[in-house]
C-alpha cells in the first residue's frame, strides 16, 4: 500500500519545484483583466455558425437592430 502524505502548514504554502516562474513577467495581463471580459459558451451547432466573436458580436448587433425598430414600429 502507498502512503498518503497530508501537507499541511508552510508545506501546503511552498512551491513545487517543478513550477519554473523564472521567466514570468509580473502583471502582463493586469490591463486587459481590470477592464473585464465575459466569457459566453455557444453551443455546438452554434460554434460551426458563428466560430469567432467577431461573427458572433455581428449577428447579436444585427438583432439588436431589428429588434429596436420593431419596437419603433410598434408604438406607432
Amino acid at each position: 500500500m502507498s502512503e498518503e502524505k497530508t501537507l499541511t502548514g508552510t508545506e501546503a504554502d511552498e512551491m513545487l519545484p517543478e513550477y519554473d516562474f523564472s521567466k514570468g513577467v509580473r502583471g502582463k495581463y493586469a490591463q486587459r483583466y481590470a477592464e473585464g471580459t465575459n466569457v459566453v459558451v455557444l453551443s455546438p451547432d452554434l460554434a460551426r455558425i458563428f466560430p469567432d466573436s467577431e461573427s458572433v458580436n455581428r449577428a447579436l448587433r444585427v438583432l439588436v437592430e431589428v429588434a429596436q425598430q420593431s419596437v419603433k414600429g410598434s408604438k406607432q
